[in-house]
């Protein structure tokens, strides 16, 4: 299993917006060692750019396709691109 760090962009659909999935994910994310970006887009979903070793990523994904217990996560679309730097892991709000 690599460790260095990958970075995913992951969309999430469903009920995703609205029952506190972006603070949800953030506090996972911080748990976990994740760092990155989250948002809300305008089509219902949210977007989370996330930058982990592979381990560390497989758990986050895993806990981004339940989300917190309002949300009902019906999709999610992963994409690994090239790594950048974040510092920590921030909600972007509009």
């Amino acid at each position: 299993m690599k460790k260095y760090p990958k970075q995913l962009n992951i969309r999430i659909f469903g009920k995703v917006q609205g029952v506190w999935f972006r603070k949800s994910v953030k506090e996972q994310a911080l748990r976990i060692g994740i760092t990155g970006i989250v948002m809300n887009e305008p089509d219902g979903s949210v977007f989370i750019v996330a930058k982990g070793t592979e381990a560390q990523l497989d758990e986050f994904i895993s806990y981004c396709s339940k989300g917190p217990e309002l949300a009902e996560v019906k999709n999610i679309h992963i994409e690994e691109e090239e790594v950048k730097s974040f510092d920590g892991f921030q909600i972007i709000r509009d």
